[in-house]
């Protein structure tokens, strides 16, 4: 994929919107409801398992900051969320802005702006429990220092970033996760579940969001 500045805006069936992308001809989120779907793969199949206090998320793919934005809202019921996100394209101001997250929640857009405009490169305290580390670059070529707890893995399918969905890029993964830390993803791909298990994840298929039977989520024993 490459920068698209013919990207369009749709509405999903839960109301909330999503962006299409004609170049690759792959929305970001599930045209069945873009809301519906980050809360049931990534906050509920993810961030509710966990009780840790200090919690430390990686995001690969930041894209319209729907994930970031409701761990956000969601991090009052944590000591503190430490979320890094790695997105190769950021959006355009007039992108993320035309998205309707904040108005789904009844919220003002202080929040939603604050995710997109704070510095790329540099840990921002956004709230009292949320802290956001967004780095802008291609996360096969990064090297982070840490490990996580919680991995959201939102990369575009195996289909449209085939690259994205290796074997070696799952090892990197693995290696940047904590003991009993859990990964979870839209995806319920074969290969990309071996994928997951070479690199050594315990990995179970649980019920996908709406328009999906099936979704994967993968935990380091």
């Amino acid at each position: 994929m490459t920068k698209d500045t013919h990207i369009e805006l749709l509405q999903t069936e839960d109301g909330s919107h999503t962006l299409y992308a004609p170049l690759i001809d792959e929305t970001y989120h599930s045209t069945h409801g873009a809301i519906n779907e980050s809360l049931h793969v990534f906050m509920r199949a993810g961030f509710e398992q966990t009780s840790k206090e200090d919690l430390r998320v990686l995001e690969v793919g930041f894209g319209t900051g729907l994930n970031a934005y409701l761990t956000a809202l969601a991090s009052v019921s944590k000591t503190v969320v430490h979320y890094a996100s790695v997105e190769k394209y950021p959006l355009p101001q007039e992108l993320w802005q035309s998205v309707n997250y904040p108005a789904m929640y009844g919220q003002d857009q202080s929040l939603f702006e604050r995710l997109h405009t704070s510095p790329w490169n540099i840990e921002t305290k956004l709230t009292p429990t949320f802290y956001l580390y967004k780095i802008e670059g291609d996360f096969s070529s990064l090297f982070l220092q840490e490990q996580f707890d919680l991995i959201f893995y939102d990369a575009f399918s195996p289909e449209k970033q085939p690259e994205l969905w290796s074997e070696s890029i799952f090892e990197k993964l693995y290696i940047h996760t904590k003991a009993s830390g859990i990964l979870t993803t839209y995806c319920a791909k074969g290969s990309v579940r071996r994928a997951m298990q070479h690199a050594g994840y315990e990995v179970e298929r649980i019920p996908g969001p709406a328009g999906k039977r099936e979704m994967l989520r993968a935990i380091k024993r």
